[in-house]
């Protein structure tokens, strides 16, 4: 009877051609803080920032639209700023905070913004709501909601194949408006 060896006909032990194993040379460990915590990632070079959130962490809100950086779907935040998840590589982003459509409210909560979206009827299939809501909190942080055509210019950048842009435009005027009144109080 045979005796199994571990290894290969060197007797070396590891891979099964016996010689050591090589460091896969597009792996790279990310360290970013997702939606306030801390992570550790472990992806190919390769892999987009929508795939790390989708596949590796299992945060599926954010959408994978045309994956060509053209709909807005996948927009996300990286260090309080809108960025298109499906043309920024997860390595690029060690050291950033990135916060998700899951990360803007508490569990079981939810943002102004999306409330205001659910009240004015701001979205009808839903899939590109999450980028949507993302671009939305965005221009009003960065104080870009000063009238429906501000809206709607820094609001281009976010496709919706239903059409629910006027209704998404109220929805943002509402919030920007109750921020502006509670930064005047």
């Amino acid at each position: 009877m045979a005796e199994q060896m571990s290894g290969d006909a060197s007797g070396s032990p590891g891979s099964p051609t016996g010689r050591p194993a090589v460091p896969d040379l597009f792996e790279a460990v990310t360290r970013l803080v997702v939606n306030g915590r801390p992570t550790v990632l472990s992806v190919d070079t390769r892999v987009t920032l929508l795939d790390a959130l989708r596949d590796h962490l299992g945060l599926v809100g954010t959408k994978k639209g045309c994956d060509q950086g053209a709909c807005g779907a996948c927009t996300v935040h990286m260090n309080g700023k809108r960025v298109l998840s499906c043309l920024t590589l997860a390595a690029q982003c060690e050291g950033h905070v990135v916060t998700t459509i899951e990360g803007i409210a508490p569990p079981g909560a939810m943002h102004p913004v999306q409330e205001a979206f659910v009240e004015r009827d701001g979205f009808q299939c839903g899939f590109c709501t999450p980028g949507q809501v993302m671009s939305a909190l965005a221009l009003i942080d960065e104080g870009r909601a000063g009238s429906d055509d501000d809206i709607r210019e820094f609001m281009s950048g976010n496709l919706c194949r239903c059409g629910a842009y006027p209704n998404m435009v109220a929805a943002i005027r509402e919030v920007a408006s109750e921020r502006m009144g509670d930064a005047v109080l």
